[in-house]
């Protein structure tokens, strides 16, 4: 359905600090970054798309949307609660604590936060 999703960013050194420890703990492997340009595009498996892509705008300005949120795919309510710790630790500010949501179904474990941009991210669980 995705082709990639992109993500903007005005310090792209900030952001790519934040998305690296992010998508490696989660085991999503980096395709390529190019700091000149500046971008930087993470692999889904078993790929190669969707893109998760963060990069300065084409037109160099960012505002981070009021609505849009990208959620990420964990295995474990435990990488869940890793990779939010992680995202605070790395300049995230966080925006819901991990825990249930049975709001959206039985086994739905998720975790919510903004990175040090401002763009809205969940990393979430689907499993018992």
């Amino acid at each position: 359905m995705f082709s990639h999703v992109f993500l903007g960013v005005r310090d792209f050194e900030r952001a790519l600090a934040f998305y690296r420890p992010l998508l490696a703990l989660l085991g999503v492997a980096e395709r390529f970054c190019d700091p000149a340009r500046p971008w930087a595009g993470w692999q889904s498996t078993p790929g190669p798309r969707p893109l998760l892509i963060i990069g300065r705008p084409f037109d160099g300005e960012h505002e981070p949307g009021n609505g849009q949120m990208v959620a990420l795919l964990a295995d474990s309510r435990a990488q869940v609660d890793a990779a939010h710790a992680l995202a605070l630790a790395h300049g995230g500010r966080c925006t819901g604590a991990p825990g249930l949501r049975p709001q959206y179904h039985p086994h739905y474990y998720g975790a919510y936060f903004h990175d040090p941009e401002g763009n809205k991210l969940c990393v979430a669980c689907h499993q018992p």
